[in-house]
């Protein structure tokens, strides 16, 4: 189906053979949603917990403008590699220009939940793919997503009386260190400002999903530290359980991408994973915008969701 021909239509969607994620086509971003088309996206979004708009062209002012119809969007506490006037797009990228890095080089490099180290968690992320690595004919740099909904429904009856009322603690410098420690990080440590600005938080490890009502594990490598309250050794052993379930092929979609692809998942119900497959010389360049869960746990938000998706 040529997407050009549509964008006037209805939008359709087309499910990935995987357990999650959708493509969808009949939609220019670069125009903004209506309510009706906005409140299909929010539905879609939760039900395939990422969706794929191929071949846009947008401007940032134009990605904010979407992302925002989801939720208030965030500007990144590292303060940097943001898109001139326009804050809350960060850019992501290995590329160099006059000798300084362009945008973050290292992004999203393990299986992490966006912002769940903040009080203020996340609802989605929104990524545009300008350009995209190749290497004999094959795109680098995919990103993996793990369904917690469907892991939360798999642990056993036992393990789900443990986490239903726990909490644990979640923070920001662990993935920040745990970049800094890879070969060739350019990172610098946390400043002790953009310390005092993020710093560890408690999150109850099962959430209910404000649009689907399923329970999510809400756990995750990058962030998690350990579970409040517990000894520490049971605490290790249950988090290194739920990392290796969670991650279990059955759970996972991957996204290759392609260049003009906006990409926006669910982080609540979500783990998701930026592989670093590609060299310096190889080029990627993608903008993002974080989305704050700040409207979808507002009743009247979630229930004007619609679902009446039209499957291709």
């Amino acid at each position: 189906m040529d997407l050009q021909q549509h964008t006037n239509s209805a939008p359709t969607f087309r499910r990935h053979a995987a357990s999650m994620g959708a493509d969808v086509l009949g939609i220019d971003l670069a125009h903004s949603l209506t309510t009706d088309a906005a409140a299909l996206m929010l539905g879609a979004l939760a039900t395939y917990g990422a969706l794929r708009f191929p071949a846009q062209t947008i401007t940032p002012a134009e990605l904010k403008a979407f992302a925002a119809h989801f939720g208030s969007l965030e500007i990144n506490v590292a303060g940097a590699y943001q898109e001139p006037g326009h804050p809350e797009v960060m850019i992501l990228s290995n590329m160099v220009d006059g000798g300084k890095p362009v945008g973050l080089s290292d992004a999203g490099q393990d299986w992490h939940t966006d912002m769940s180290y903040s009080a203020e968690i996340a609802f989605a992320n929104v990524l545009y793919g300008l350009v995209i690595p190749h290497r004999d004919g094959v795109a680098l740099g995919s990103t993996e997503f793990a369904d917690m909904q469907s892991a939360y429904d798999d642990l056993s009856d036992a393990v789900k009386v443990k986490l239903d009322t726990a909490t644990a603690t979640h923070d920001f410098n662990k993935f920040w260190e745990a970049m800094r420690s890879r070969p060739g990080s350019t990172r610098a440590p946390l400043s002790p400002e953009q310390r005092g600005k993020k710093p560890p938080v408690s999150q109850k490890m099962v959430l209910r999903h404000p649009i689907t009502g399923r329970r999510i594990l809400y756990a995750n490598p990058g962030y998690t530290m350990h579970i409040d309250g517990w000894d520490r050794a049971e605490s290790d052993a249950m988090l290194e359980f739920l990392f290796a379930h969670q991650l279990a092929p059955k759970y996972r979609f991957t996204h290759r991408w392609t260049v003009g692809d906006v990409l926006i998942w669910d982080d609540l119900s979500t783990l998701h994973n930026a592989i670093p497959d590609y060299l310096p010389h190889e080029h990627r360049l993608i903008k993002r915008c974080q989305v704050m869960a700040d409207r979808v746990f507002d009743a009247g938000f979630a229930a004007a969701a619609r679902f009446d998706f039209v499957e291709v």
